[in-house]
């Protein structure tokens, strides 16, 4: 038995990229930021707050749905499943992308101002 499951809770960095790969099919891409509090230790050593990036990638509906209600700076639960791809870049280097494909979209601020673009 296995698992690949994550829950994620954090803000959205910028506004979702939405490409469509055939006419009814969108894949969004998401940079949400995770924060770890800042602490002191026992000791007296103060550690300072820090963020982690992730990269959130969205299909079909999902994807529709954050095109139309997610925008930078947003507060969202993703879940979905890890997924690591390799390729080399411009300068022949190769490289390990890690990407969250969620499965699940949930948005804590909904907004509802007159002029924006959410419900």
């Amino acid at each position: 038995m296995s698992l690949n499951r994550v829950m994620l809770i954090g803000n959205v960095g910028r506004d979702p990229e939405i490409r469509y790969v055939s006419k009814d099919v969108a894949v969004a891409t998401i940079t949400l930021a995770t924060t770890n509090n800042a602490y002191t230790t026992k000791d007296g050593i103060s550690v300072p707050e820090s963020s982690d990036w992730h990269t959130i990638v969205l299909w079909r509906n999902l994807a529709k749905a954050a095109e139309t209600y997610v925008r930078k700076g947003d507060k969202i639960y993703v879940e979905g499943q890890i997924r690591y791809s390799s390729y080399t870049d411009k300068a022949g280097i190769s490289r390990t992308r890690c990407e969250i494909w969620a499965e699940k979209l949930e948005l804590f601020n909904f907004h509802n101002n007159p002029g924006e673009n959410k419900p």
